[in-house]
């Protein structure tokens, strides 16, 4: 390829054997930009995970399961090596720079795109080699000589009403923490944690509502490197009034190289070259203290938070009325449903986009945990099987994120059993009671307990943390056994519960539905769960006989909640509906 022979010009001219390019901006970000998608410019492989290693006569792309068919395709011809992450006798990425890379060779790579913990295991896997990592140079961006440029999407503010804490009232708890460490500085790289600190929201990340910069709080002023035209005259003077200075995006690494005093920081959430610019600071790596912050919710936007997950349950209601009634009447598609229900939520107020790619999966496709439909395996809806919806959205007031299972038509007894056990398991972690302090890790055997016993599993965690306004998945609280130093629940946290179970080449189930952490009403040092999701479950692919009576009454009480809040939104027709799927079992 000509893209991979230019890069290999420059490497030799630098004495670089091999190159490394992930999928990553300069924060870690779930999702990327234009800008960034270096390793498809160079690769022409389009799936949204993979890492390309160039060394000058070799090529290799690693990417996992969800785009072994896709990368199969697009790296046909291009002398680009497809490997397959996590199949068996695989290399990863430091075993096969082990294996290839000659002695005392050099490795190169962005170290704003490379994460300082992933450039740390490159480093411990190469040193019996002498290798050197070279991580100052853009390579791929000197090839791409028409490379979008980075976003610069305007910046918004959100209401005190909506937040519950002003600026001010956040960066003094930030300090407190600082202050009890002994902390200079802290300096801050995670997009979300910057959005949330300063009550202000963007549009440069897809699927996340944050903007790209940098934050140095300390102990008298807060640095914000960003780009200075993304902020309108009024904010940016609201922001100078709160002590926050507006610098170059690009300037953060000189203002890291110039701290000289104690900087708190976590080393596992920064690029290369942001962990190594500190060299000449006392550095304490730990979990940003605005996580733990951000997590637990505040009144406020818990209030924000209910009024959003009812607009959301009002159109994914009516999508999923729509959806039993249009199957078999006409071509629906996985794609094409999507967009219609993309139509129902963007008929709600203060709509702002979906919260991450949309995963609508028929049949086998079901089966593939991270399943996203393009033109070339987008299947017809056939008024038979079950249909998985995972969406979410962003409203001025909240982040949703919501799966149902729909039944389409006739079901096997193996559906409908499976359909039933990722029920149970549901509604056995939507009806937990617990004592403060339990962590996700001991909830999640509540979960899983009645499939275990079927000698039943799935393999990804029951439930992870939604921001407000912010990341669909974020910390520190989860939901899995696998989890090591999770955190401990607390009452304000909003948390997701979606066990599954996929049968590969023939179905997959889901439910999902967000739950607020609240305070026990019956037991003083106690937490329990409420739903937030206001959306029926199909009851078409439920067996009854086999919800214990507990279960049932969890179901039914769920459903009762549901009809009660969205009936007087809908027609008299849906009501009608509704009032049906949600009748008693």
């Amino acid at each position: 390829m000509k893209q991979i022979d230019e890069l290999r010009g420059l490497m030799r001219g630098r004495g670089i054997y091999a190159y490394v390019v992930p999928t990553d901006d300069f924060h870690g970000s779930e999702y990327v930009g234009a800008h960034f998608k270096l390793r498809e410019y160079l690769s022409g492989f389009t799936g949204s995970a993979g890492t390309l290693v160039v060394t000058l006569d070799e090529a290799a792309l690693w990417t996992d399961g969800r785009y072994f068919i896709q990368a199969d395709r697009e790296l046909s011809g291009s002398g680009i090596e497809l490997m397959r992450s996590g199949e068996r006798g695989v290399l990863t990425i430091e075993g096969f720079l082990r294996e290839k890379m000659p002695e005392s060779s050099v490795l190169g790579f962005d170290g704003r795109t490379v994460t300082a913990a992933f450039a740390k295991r490159l480093g411990k896997a190469l040193q019996l080699k002498n290798i050197t990592l070279k991580t100052d140079e853009d390579l791929g961006g000197m090839v791409w000589a028409n490379r979008p440029p980075l976003p610069k999407e305007p910046v918004f503010e959100l209401p005190d009403g909506f937040c519950g804490m002003t600026r001010a009232e956040k960066l003094a708890k930030i300090r407190e923490k600082m202050l009890s460490e002994n902390a200079d500085c802290l300096a801050v790289s995670a997009l979300d944690e910057i959005a949330w600190t300063l009550n202000l929201r963007g549009g440069d990340v897809d699927y996340n509502p944050v903007f790209l910069s940098f934050m140095l709080v300390y102990a008298d002023r807060v640095e914000l490197f960003a780009e200075s035209s993304i902020f309108g005259g009024d904010i940016a003077e609201r922001l100078r009034a709160d002590g926050v200075e507006i610098r170059p995006y690009d300037e953060i690494y000189g203002a890291l190289q110039a701290q000289r005093g104690t900087v708190r920081t976590d080393l596992r959430a920064v690029n290369s070259l942001f962990g190594s610019s500190l060299g000449n600071a006392k550095i304490i790596s730990r979990q940003s203290p605005i996580v733990p912050l951000k997590a637990v919710k505040t009144a406020a936007e818990i209030a924000a938070e209910k009024n959003a997950h009812l607009k959301d349950g009002i159109a994914v209601t009516r999508f999923m009325y729509w959806l039993k009634n249009a199957v078999g009447s006409g071509r629906i598609t996985e794609i094409s449903a999507a967009e219609k229900l993309e139509e129902f939520r963007k008929a709600g107020s203060d709509y702002l986009g979906q919260s991450f790619e949309p995963i609508m999966a028929y049949g086998g496709h079901g089966a593939i945990v991270h399943y996203s439909a393009t033109e070339e395996n987008n299947a017809g809806l056939e008024p038979r099987g079950l249909l998985l919806s995972d969406t979410g959205g962003h409203y001025l007031d909240g982040t949703t994120d919501i799966t149902r299972t729909f039944v389409l038509g006739a079901v096997s007894a193996e559906e409908k059993n499976a359909f039933t056990s990722v029920l149970a398991a549901h509604l056995e972690l939507l009806g937990a009671v617990f004592p403060r302090g339990v962590r996700g890790s001991t909830l999640d055997g509540i979960a899983r307990q009645n499939m275990w016993r079927q000698g039943l599993d799935f393999n990804h965690g029951t439930g992870h943390g939604v921001g407000f306004l912010l990341n669909v998945h974020e910390g520190p609280q989860r939901i899995s056994w696998r989890t090591a130093n999770d955190a401990p629940f607390e009452s304000g946290m909003i948390t997701s519960d979606e066990p599954g179970l996929y049968f590969e080449g023939k179905f997959g189930i889901r439910h999902e539905s967000l739950l607020l952490c609240a305070e026990s009403e019956e037991f003083d040092g106690f937490l329990r769960f409420e739903p937030l999701t206001l959306v029926p479950f199909d009851r078409d692919g439920i067996d009854p006989s086999l919800l214990t009576e507990r279960q049932r009454e969890l179901l039914n009480g769920y459903h009762k909640r549901v009809f009660d809040a969205l009936s007087p939104y809908l027609t008299a027709e849906e009501t009608e509906w509704l009032s049906g799927v949600t009748a008693e079992i």
